[in-house]
């Protein structure tokens, strides 16, 4: 950890040019002492640190002491940025691990791609937080020593041990061969078998994580990708879905197919309205998404689903039904 630390400090200094060792312990995350013992260490390894003194004082390096990454061109150095800038790393407990590799990369850049591409990195913005209508996009959050461990035993090889809780079910202990970890709209997943069947785990459900020294009964080559779309075909087709037949406004086709999982049928009627026959994962998921158009949307079938809207509007209605009392 100290050598990370150092190196990350070095660093910190060719990108600033100055630093007062409180704002690199606020960088580094450690005390103004530990910044100062590791100055010394550097000093000590030959690293040409000095400190400036007075008021606007600091730590520096002596001008020219760098290395460079040879071999890339502006566009490949501005692919490496905007990678450094997307959030999926945050869902496998890399989050602080990517932004200590992306200072590194900005350093060791040639002089000239390094303003260039950094400056180009900031003109491009990969997966807000928010979206238009200024909805904020939930992250899920896993612990880092949980995430940690399964991190490692998906490397090594080992079988995993890890107390899950799984939707309306109590929390209990698994113990699973895993196989590698997926993210998906920065939700992480854990792929893995369990006497012999495959199962995929929400990294988020995970609350505690065990590597055990057991080898994990796995192949040595996996298309992760493959495996993803086989498991999503499944979770697709099965379960209690229900096909729903809608009539509606196509300016809102998106907002309904978008949380559908398949449009089975589509055509339009006379007057420009769209007729759309679609499958939602389940009844509870078929009524979220119909109420969530309003009177954009009318659903035609089934009978069941009708009703549910139906009662959940009157309900709206008798709420409003009366002037509330001055």
């Amino acid at each position: 950890m100290r050598a990370d630390r150092l190196v990350s400090l070095v660093l910190l200094l060719r990108q600033h040019g100055r630093l007062s060792a409180a704002a690199l312990a606020r960088e580094l995350e450690v005390s103004t002492r530990t910044v100062l013992r590791d100055i010394e260490a550097l000093s000590a390894a030959g690293v040409p640190v000095y400190a400036e003194r007075g008021r606007h004082g600091g730590f520096a390096l002596l001008p020219g002491f760098r290395t460079e990454l040879t071999g890339l061109n502006h566009d490949e150095a501005l692919a490496l940025l905007v990678a450094g800038s997307r959030r999926g790393a945050q869902a496998f407990g890399l989050g602080s691990a990517l932004a200590s590799a992306m200072l590194k990369v900005v350093d060791a850049l040639p002089e000239s791609y390094r303003d260039t591409a950094a400056g180009a990195a900031e003109r491009l913005l990969i997966d807000p937080e928010t979206d238009l209508l200024s909805r904020r996009l939930v992250v899920e959050e896993v612990p880092d020593a949980v995430v940690a461990e399964v991190r490692r035993a998906v490397f090594a090889g080992r079988k995993l041990r890890i107390y899950y809780a799984a939707a309306g079910q109590t929390p209990k202990w698994r113990t699973v061969d895993p196989i590698g970890l997926v993210t998906v709209r920065d939700q992480g997943y854990l792929l893995a078998t369990r006497s012999g069947a495959d199962r995929t785990y929400r990294l988020s459900r995970v609350l505690a994580a065990e590597e055990l020294a057991e080898p994990a009964q796995r192949p040595d080559r996996v298309d992760l990708d493959r495996a993803w779309q086989e498991r999503s075909t499944r979770f697709r087709t099965g379960g209690d879905q229900v096909t729903v037949l809608v009539r509606m406004d196509p300016a809102r086709r998106e907002d309904l197919v978008g949380t559908a999982l398949a449009v089975r049928a589509e055509e339009t009627d006379a007057d420009g309205r769209l007729r759309l026959e679609v499958t939602f994962q389940d009844p509870r998921h078929a009524e979220w998404a119909l109420w969530r158009l309003a009177a954009s949307a009318e659903a035609l079938a089934p009978q069941w689903l009708r009703a549910a809207l139906r009662d959940r509007a009157a309900a709206i209605a008798a709420s409003y039904g009366c002037q509330p009392e001055s």
